[in-house]
């Protein structure tokens, strides 16, 4: 009966600002899956306990010491509300409500809702105000609450960043929370650090019933990058030859991963501090250099080049305020995080350390997976027109022999003839380039005097086989390829290589003793390297016949200059298939390694492949990449624009030509209408005249006599009625009555 009557203990509503931002929506779904209380569990056993925090605990009738019961907390849970930054976003199914408030009452409203309040600052400079003037409103209510209340405001580092040293003998010395009130800001960040000083000014009037923290935050990192996002991008897309460092690279950036920080406000909750102000940094100390470094090594072309800071302004994707983080030189040392709170740290080491598992999340985050597929079939099936379809579509890698045993010739020379240029080392550094020309050949694991002997076995394996290359040299280009950083962002797809079961075999075996070792537990006879197995290969079949008809038919211009002669097509069919005979085909080692073939006959009527790229688009799903640039957004919005005013002036002109036909013609038919109507009124004179003449005669020889005699006659008679005596005269002497 007492457990009966026992109320179960209340959920505690939390709203966060803008849940779709980015620190928002890591936040959101930390805390969405925490449990109350589940930061104190490693520390129940502790001596000291926090007095204040003590009180709070009384006062939310939890009990004392270090918050609610085990017991409790199993059942209390964080409940998620919060505003959206962009109102059509899809609501995350991690919160419970999304709040679209009509105005500023409305918001207030749902505010005096939730238990915490928690203000993010740091990626919305609008939001400041909006902060400032929800905690001086919930302060204002205080004699309402019904249960105490916690106000977390989300800031930044920026408000130190022109904090004088605290010994300019030693400047090297770090900031602790101890020193918050010597923070001097950012000019561009005063907003942020009156925001911060009301916060704190207005927690200190009822600490039992109002509780406020300000968390600065160092330069945030993880699930997709923010500020770093420009260098991540540029890194991935692999166009510059080079990371740009904007300015010297020497500056101290704090940094945190997002979930950290969401483990930081977990601990704010739960333990409720003594401390109002927290610092929220990882323990390392990097340098932007050595930042940049990391991203070009792990994602980018390995190599950085310092360039005037003032060339970041000229950025599109690179906003002011990152600009001003990204300069920031501050050195931090987060005492009361790494003392007094229980963090399951992601990234405590920084990110350098830890790169490898950020570039694993920013791919992952962004659905920036390369996509890897591989186009196999008989020579002239078409394989090189799929492909070329495939990749620009997806912007993708086209790897075809040629292109890669070019490339890797071209490549060993190049390292070759660096060997002979002495001091290129200390040049390169004088004109800011991070890694030296010369120390490329380190960084392809490949010294000068070693590429010199691969050129020249390599040369010399082409002139013994007639300009083809080696399986074992043609096979270690195609891996170097497919493990270079660009196929390993965007993806690639292989053209007709490999053609053998044998090169298939070695070209994806893998080299990692521990991936090999749990193959091999697993009982996997052969082991393949993850990172360039294809996980679609299209399989295009057709006859010896068909395909011979096909080259044959070819126009001459087409034809000159390649191997598509009937000659050489005969001997490459011949060749193909006596590698892929009934009992081993080189599909066969992709099904013993799961990978799903796809085969599709030539033969049908799709000379273009449209079928087939149609199902292939469908089956591979959406790009996965960053789309069209700014650039190439503006240029087809550009030409869009050009060609419709274009139709627009042809419709125009259409339409002033078909004016001046119109009137034209309107012109030739009323002159044509006037002339027949005026021939018709000729032709109706004369025809008249002509019907009058034979009337006209008659009454000259038949009527005018009598008439006239008539005339005479009544003239001497004077009748009372000239008329009437005039007819009866003619009546009588009328010739025809005789």
């Amino acid at each position: 009966m007492d457990e009966e009557a026992t109320p179960a203990p209340r959920a505690r509503r939390v709203f966060i600002n803008r849940i779709d931002s980015f620190l928002g929506r890591s936040l959101a779904r930390h805390l969405s899956g925490c449990v109350v209380g589940a930061s104190l569990e490693s520390m129940e056993g502790m001596e000291e306990e926090d007095e204040e925090e003590e009180a709070h605990d009384e006062m939310d009738g939890e009990g004392s010491g270090q918050g609610p019961s085990k017991a409790a907390r199993v059942k209390m849970t964080y409940q998620v509300v919060g505003t959206l930054r962009q109102p059509e976003s899809p609501e995350p199914d991690f919160v419970q409500q999304i709040v679209k408030p009509s105005s500023r009452e409305d918001l207030l409203y749902h505010l005096m809702e939730c238990d915490i309040i928690v203000y993010n600052i740091t990626e919305d400079a609008d939001q400041t105000e909006e902060a400032s003037w929800a905690v001086t409103e919930i302060h204002e209510k205080l004699k309402s609450f019904e249960n105490p209340k916690v106000f977390v405001l989300l800031s930044t580092i920026m408000t130190w960043a022109r904090t004088r040293p605290l010994d300019p003998d030693d400047p090297e010395l770090d900031f602790t929370e101890e020193d918050y009130r010597r923070r001097k800001p950012h000019p561009n960040f005063t907003q942020e650090i009156d925001v911060e000083r009301l916060v704190i000014k207005l927690g200190k009037t009822n600490k039992t019933t109002f509780s406020t923290f300000v968390l600065a935050c160092g330069l945030m990192y993880g699930m997709g990058e923010s500020v770093f996002h420009h260098f991540f991008k540029t890194a991935w897309l692999g166009e510059l030859s080079a990371l740009p460092i904007y300015g010297p690279g020497s500056n101290i950036v704090p940094t945190i991963h997002v979930k950290d920080v969401a483990g930081v406000v977990q601990n704010i909750l739960d333990r409720k501090p003594k401390v109002h102000y927290l610092l929220a940094t990882d323990s390392s100390k990097h340098t932007l250099e050595e930042l940049v470094k990391a991203i070009s090594k792990h994602l980018g072309p390995g190599k950085t080049i310092k360039v005037p800071k003032e060339e970041a302004l000229l950025l599109r994707d690179l906003m002011q305020s990152d600009y001003d983080h990204l300069l920031v030189n501050l050195r931090f040392d987060a005492q009361f995080l790494r003392g007094g709170m229980n963090i399951h740290w992601v990234a405590e080491g920084g990110l350098v350390e830890n790169i490898a598992t950020i570039v694993r999340e920013y791919k992952e985050t962004r659905g920036l997976l390369p996509m890897r597929g591989c186009v196999l079939g008989p020579p002239a099936v078409g394989k090189t027109s799929l492909v070329e379809k495939l990749c620009k579509h997806y912007r993708l890698h086209h790897i075809k022999a040629k292109d890669v045993i070019d490339e890797a010739i071209e490549r060993l020379e190049r390292i070759a003839a660096r060997a002979q240029k002495e001091g290129e080392e200390e040049e390169h550094r004088e004109t800011g380039e991070e890694e030296d020309e010369g120390g490329e050949a380190e960084e392809e694991g490949e010294s000068a005097q070693d590429a010199q002997e691969l050129l020249e076995a390599v040369k010399e394996s082409l002139e013994q086989n007639n300009g083809r290359l080696e399986d074992t040299y043609l096979v270690r280009f195609f891996k170097e390829k497919l493990r270079s950083m660009s196929c390993q962002n965007q993806g690639f797809i292989l053209d007709g290589f490999p053609k053998t079961y044998a090169q298939a075999k070695e070209l994806f075996t893998g080299e990692d003793d521990a991936e090999e070792e749990e193959d091999a537990i697993s009982g996997k006879e052969n082991y393949y390297d993850k990172s360039i197995i294809p996980d679609l290969v299209v399989s295009l079949e057709a006859p010896d016949e068909f395909l011979r008809d096909r080259v044959m038919n070819l126009p001459e211009a087409v034809v000159a200059g390649t191997h598509y002669t009937e000659e050489a097509t005969l001997r490459r069919l011949a060749a193909f298939r006596a590698h892929n005979t009934v009992d081993e085909t080189i599909l066969n080692y992709f099904e013993e390694q799961s990978v799903a073939v796809a085969h599709y006959d030539v033969t049908k009527e799709d000379a273009e492949f449209l079928l087939l790229v149609h199902q292939l688009l469908k089956r591979m799903g959406e790009p996965r990449n960053y789309g069209l640039t700014a650039e190439e957004r503006e240029e087809i919005f550009r030409r869009a624009a050009e060609e419709r005013m274009r139709q627009e002036a042809e419709k125009w002109a259409e339409w002033e030509r078909h004016e001046v036909v119109e009137a034209v013609e309107r012109e030739r038919k009323l002159n044509e209408w006037q002339a027949k109507l005026e021939a018709e009124r000729r032709r109706e004179q004369e025809l008249l005249a002509r019907e009058t003449v034979p009337l006209r005669e008659y009454l000259l020889a038949h009527v005018m006599p009598t008439l006239t005699t008539g005339l005479i006659e009544c003239c001497s008679v004077r009748p009372p009625d000239p008329v009437d005596f005039l007819a009866e005269y003619i009546f009588k002497n009328n010739p025809q009555a005789d």
